[in-house]
């Protein structure tokens, strides 16, 4: 689950990290209240404005209809409202998050970091993930940061730097302190970065991250490591445990299909291909995808209904699919272990009817339990459901349907 940068700043402040401080707004009047505060409380007559959407290069991307950047700098009320103006409501486009872009509802205005002279500040780039092969978290990081840190791994890759912390330790003070060094740290802002550094590991820990990028991470003018931007995902399996988190879940940043097929606990994931799959279990799904590609077609999702379906799941699914406009056949491919055959088969047969109007060819290829049954049942329901028992056979009619 991705979060914002506002409510990840929130919640990185809980574990004494020091960030950006700022003001979430969804109107341009909060905006205008929201830089007085700012004026009043830093002394500063500058503020940034910043799109808050679940994608990354917001400084570079463009609002479609009014063509500003998705974080500015204003200088006064009357501009950051008019910044805020031009923002909220608008599509941002970015590298990320493709051309379709993505509508913004609300916006971060912020505190302005940068005082004092450019000398005296740095900017660094900092994120801590899972890395599976080695079966440790990983913390990246290198004296490079902000906008270019994607030039800076592939043209200067010597750059970025990797520390390795085995879970059941946590990340011990030497390779705090050994981050700071490599980061060329020094006095205050040495012992800043190592207590930055060590308090943003337990936040990571605390709060069940997949993944937690600070970039950049600011050395001040004063010494002073903070915070400017942190991109925060949360581990799915762990919102039983912080439910808290899980309320701060925003789904308008999600596709609706997928959103919706999480509501039946359907595992779904939208695809750009013509050919809508039904399957249950994640490899058989990967197989399946596999051979609508050998067969000519591409596959439009990826949708797992688990090891338990049912009428009720198996509909859902087959409303979900058909929303896609570029599906031209259904392949619904299910082997029988858990679930049997034909109480599959019984659900595509009300699922049809229930929906009714459905132009598209459906294939369907049920193996295992009572597989001979559910075939007999579709091929005498009357309806125009073409059934198949090996997957060679189900791969010649995908063949047909798209050619």
């Amino acid at each position: 689950m991705n979060l914002h940068e506002y409510q990840a700043k929130e919640l990185l402040k809980k574990y004494n990290v020091p960030v950006q401080e700022g003001f979430a707004c969804s109107t341009v009047h909060d905006a205008e209240e929201a830089y007085r505060q700012i004026k009043t409380q830093y002394n500063s007559p500058f503020a940034v404005v910043k799109a808050q959407i679940h994608a990354g290069g917001r400084g570079k991307g463009k609002i479609k209809e009014t063509g500003i950047n998705g974080v500015k700098v204003g200088k006064g009320a009357d501009e950051i409202a008019d910044i805020a103006q031009k923002i909220l409501g608008g599509t941002l486009v970015t590298l990320q998050t493709g051309p379709a872009g993505k509508v913004v509802h609300k916006v971060l205005v912020a505190q302005d970091m940068y005082y004092d002279g450019p000398a005296e500040r740095k900017e660094f780039y900092l994120s801590i993930l899972l890395d599976r092969a080695k079966k440790q978290n990983v913390i990246i990081y290198s004296t490079e940061g902000g906008m270019n840190i994607e030039e800076v791994a592939h043209n200067t890759p010597e750059k970025i730097f990797k520390e390795w912390v085995n879970p059941g330790n946590g990340l011990l003070p030497f390779q705090a302190r050994k981050i700071a060094f490599n980061l060329g740290l020094s006095a205050d802002a040495f012992k800043n970065c190592v207590k930055f550094v060590t308090n943003l590991y337990n936040a990571y820990t605390g709060l069940d991250c997949s993944m937690l990028e600070i970039n950049p991470l600011f050395k001040a003018a004063d010494d002073k490591i903070v915070a400017v931007d942190c991109k925060m995902n949360i581990d799915d399996n762990a919102l039983i445990r912080q439910k808290d988190l899980a309320a701060m879940r925003d789904v308008t940043e999600e596709d609706p299909t997928e959103v919706e097929a999480g509501k039946y606990n359907l595992n779904f994931v939208k695809l750009d291909g013509n050919v809508g799959c039904m399957v249950n279990g994640a490899g058989l799904a990967m197989a399946t995808m596999d051979m609508i590609k050998l067969s000519g077609g591409e596959p439009a999702n990826f949708l797992d209904v688990g090891g338990t379906a049912n009428a009720q799941t198996v509909e859902a699914g087959f409303k979900i699919i058909l929303k896609d406009p570029n599906v031209k056949a259904i392949l619904i491919n299910i082997f029988g272990g858990i679930v049997r055959c034909d109480r599959v088969a019984q659900g595509v047969i009300d699922a049809y009817k229930n929906l009714g109007n459905i132009t598209i060819p459906i294939i369907v290829r049920l193996q295992g339990t009572n597989a001979v049954e559910a075939k007999k049942l579709i091929d005498e329901s009357g309806l125009k459901v073409q059934s198949a028992i090996l997957l060679s056979e189900a791969a010649e009619l995908v063949k047909k349907a798209v050619a």
